[in-house]
């Protein structure tokens, strides 16, 4: 449904190269008067007609500029989802600055439109998942660590802040794994690499969301008024062997040792850093989320499907260079060491060994 008024939009996140692209979509709107976009650091590329705000959401800073700016709608996107350091900074962003900025949506008497980037993350990744999640599944086994289990908290807090405030139209997007020519993350990393170790016996099905339909997802949202949680993917589904076939990478299978073990390695290695444990598990079990209450909600179609994101991404990569396909070999190389079985003990030495024997005589000695 259209939005009634005119409103001063606030954007976390606007340094990265989606929260840059949603502050673009929105500020073309007319029935927006402003666009303020907040990040910690200064953007690398014009904003155009949005106002750049430098101030950290995990600081008491937010709530003055929400209030003295009289912000009315907030979208954030301002959630990390690959470590970029210490475990401890990554939670603190997702988790203490998400508080900061619910907190100070709460006290705003001029508030009435939230919109909160999620993860189709939050369901986890297990073989006793169902083949397909809608928004109302629990997953087999809640995620316990990295991103996904920081989505899993933001969403407690944002249905913290719906309670208290029912006022508000809050949407609640799930969204699959970005693809494209422009996306940079720990997933495009991965399909990037020269070599592609993959878990011996696992074929996961996989959803991509391209980054064009996800800023108009966006953009629906906060010039419209849609409450409510949704799935958003392209349409389609693809086999991680299909991707692998696509991008002509040649893949190495190694045997399940553990998602942790991988995880562990990976983050050793230049290049491949950001590799968690909820993330490999996600490309051994793989994910599917049905996204036809989004669909019914907008009238609205994603332009690419899973194949088409995936086409996008593939006209721009490239493979790694050289000091990623070294760490991708000694990876693989270390984990077969782990999977290779102990050596059977060799038998002592004869006490006769290098002395030199002489056959025996054909017939009876004399």
């Amino acid at each position: 449904m259209p939005s009634a008024a005119a409103r001063v939009v606030l954007v976390t996140g606007v340094s990265r190269f989606l929260g840059a692209r949603v502050a673009g979509a929105l500020q073309a709107e007319p029935g927006i008067e402003r666009v303020i976009g907040v990040d910690t650091v200064p953007p690398t590329a014009s904003l155009g007609r949005t106002e750049f705000v430098r101030v950290d959401i995990r600081t008491p800073s937010i709530a003055k500029v929400i209030s003295s700016e009289r912000v009315d709608t907030v979208v954030h996107l301002n959630l990390e989802t690959a470590p970029v350091g210490p475990r401890s900074k990554m939670k603190e962003l997702n988790i203490i600055g998400t508080m900061q900025l619910l907190a100070a949506c709460q006290r705003s008497p001029d508030m009435r439109k939230l919109v909160v980037r999620s993860s189709a993350a939050v369901y986890g990744s297990s073989p006793r998942d169902p083949a397909v999640f809608t928004e109302t599944d629990e997953p087999a086994e809640a995620p316990s660590s990295g991103y996904a289990k920081d989505a899993v908290e933001v969403e407690g807090y944002v249905r913290g802040l719906m309670r208290r405030r029912t006022d508000l139209t809050v949407s609640l997007l799930r969204f699959a794994n970005f693809l494209g020519r422009e996306v940079d993350s720990p997933l495009t990393r991965y399909l990037r690499l020269p070599v592609v170790p993959t878990v011996l016996g696992f074929d996961p099905r996989l959803q991509f969301v391209h980054p064009d339909d996800g800023v108009e997802v966006l953009r629906r949202m906060t010039v419209e008024d849609h409450p409510g949680c949704y799935n958003v993917a392209g349409d389609g589904v693809l086999l991680l062997s299909q991707v692998l076939r696509r991008a002509g990478r040649p893949s190495v299978p190694v045997p399940e040792l553990s998602a942790q073990l991988l995880g562990d390695l990976g983050r050793r290695f230049a290049g491949l850093s950001g590799f968690s444990s909820d993330l490999l598990r996600w490309l051994m079990y793989g994910r599917v989320i049905d996204c036809s209450k989004l669909a019914a909600e907008l009238g609205w179609r994603p332009k690419y499907s899973a194949e088409a994101a995936l086409e996008d991404f593939l006209q721009a990569a490239e493979p790694g260079h050289s000091p990623m396909q070294e760490a991708v070999e000694r990876l693989i190389g270390l984990l077969g060491e782990r999977a290779r079985p102990p050596a059977r003990p060799q038998p002592p030495p004869s006490r006769f060994e290098g002395l030199t024997t002489v056959p025996p005589r054909n017939g009876p000695r004399r």
